[in-house]
């Protein structure tokens, strides 16, 4: 599982004209879901976006998480992350989840980091989406549940 962590002053999701999830301060991420992940990587990933400590604290050192400023998580699926592009000009999505196991692991990860005390906003899975987002900093962090970088 990849996902892209921005940390934002503001966020929104819109499909067809109509906005269906949106935030003001806290984190949007942009999730892709591979065909070997297992459950372990949506635990990894959902700790990982719940406690990274990437806002600031009265010092101004980024040492507060989403969770810590009452912050708030889009989160939208997008396979798009898991393109290979080292070979030709096409990038393949092979790695890529089916549909149905993506989104059961999009929405297993939606909950899970609701379990962990933040509030998530979502787009919807497999929707032709506009994301608007106010990146604060700019803050951008890479996550692989692998581990590959």
């Amino acid at each position: 599982m990849r996902a892209v962590v921005q940390r934002v002053l503001s966020a929104s999701v819109v499909v067809e004209g109509k906005i269906t999830g949106e935030i003001e301060s806290g984190i949007l991420v942009l999730v892709g879901i591979e065909d070997d992940d297992q459950d372990a990587d949506i635990a990894y990933i959902a700790e990982k976006l719940v406690n990274l400590r990437i806002f600031d604290d009265a010092e101004g050192k980024l040492n507060l998480s989403v969770k810590d400023i009452d912050g708030k998580a889009l989160i939208v699926s997008q396979f798009t992350l898991l393109g290979d592009a080292r070979r030709g000009r096409r990038p393949s999505y092979i790695a890529a989840a089916r549909p149905e196991k993506g989104k059961e692991y999009y929405e297993k990860l939606c909950a899970q980091v609701v379990a962990l005390g933040v509030t998530v906003e979502q787009g919807i899975f497999q929707a032709d989406m506009r994301v608007s987002l106010v990146n604060d900093g700019p803050v951008t962090i890479l996550l692989d549940s692998k581990k590959v970088f």
